[in-house]
């Protein structure tokens, strides 16, 4: 069973949040509602995936996901946002979040995408990536420029990380070890300029790349 942490300074958000995913079968292991909090949860809980909400009082949740993202086990880090934080979300994916996705999700999107970011993948909510990728500075044509330089399996590989496929997932659908896909993600980073693999999603997105199939 996939254990969930939710961290959100208002308690109706976690009730919320709790209510959809209990109903779905995934196990709520505990509630915080600073920063603070979120990391001595994470510490003692061992949550698969966390839900986070980004503006917090005390202990925001970018300052939270920096000291997750570095610790031994760290969860699932996925950011809770509203449509006027971009800025926020873009320094939440580059301190260690895999995705995010908007309070106004629907349940069923919601539990999806946990499940998504349980199993190793990219969580992009769909409507505030499209919003989103513009604030990384990317248009189309940009994009496509990047990414021209790659060659074809380097390419395949980024298609798959737009899709938010995971390591494993690539390896089996290109017939591949995790470790070469592992070793072809590192260096698609450092040749995009991407600092982490749901950057290079974005990118691979707002390119054209990465349309599920």
């Amino acid at each position: 069973m996939i254990r969930v942490l939710l961290v959100d300074d208002e308690r109706m958000v976690c009730a919320h949040l709790r209510t959809i995913l209990t109903a779905a079968g995934l196990d709520v292991v505990g509630e915080a509602h600073d920063g603070a909090e979120a990391v001595e949860a994470v510490v003692r809980l061992h949550p698969d995936v966390m839900l986070i909400d980004l503006r917090m009082p005390g202990v925001d949740g970018l300052t939270a996901i920096e000291r997750i993202a570095t610790l031994p086990r760290s969860p699932r880090i996925v950011a809770l946002t509203t449509f006027d934080l971009d800025e926020y979300v873009l320094r939440a994916l580059r301190a260690g979040a895999v995705g995010f996705l908007v309070k106004s999700t629907s349940p069923e999107e919601l539990v999806d995408l946990v499940r998504a970011a349980a199993a190793g993948n990219t969580v992009l909510s769909p409507v505030a990536a499209q919003r989103l990728v513009g604030n990384i500075g990317h248009h189309r044509q940009q994009a496509r420029d990047i990414c021209a330089s790659l060659t074809e399996r380097e390419r395949e590989v980024l298609e798959n990380l737009g899709a938010g496929w995971s390591n494993h997932q690539i390896g089996r659908r290109l017939h591949l070890s995790e470790a070469t896909v592992k070793g072809h993600v590192s260096r698609l980073l450092v040749k995009l300029g991407c600092s982490n693999r749901t950057e290079a999603a974005l990118l691979a997105r707002d390119a054209g790349l990465g349309t599920r199939r």
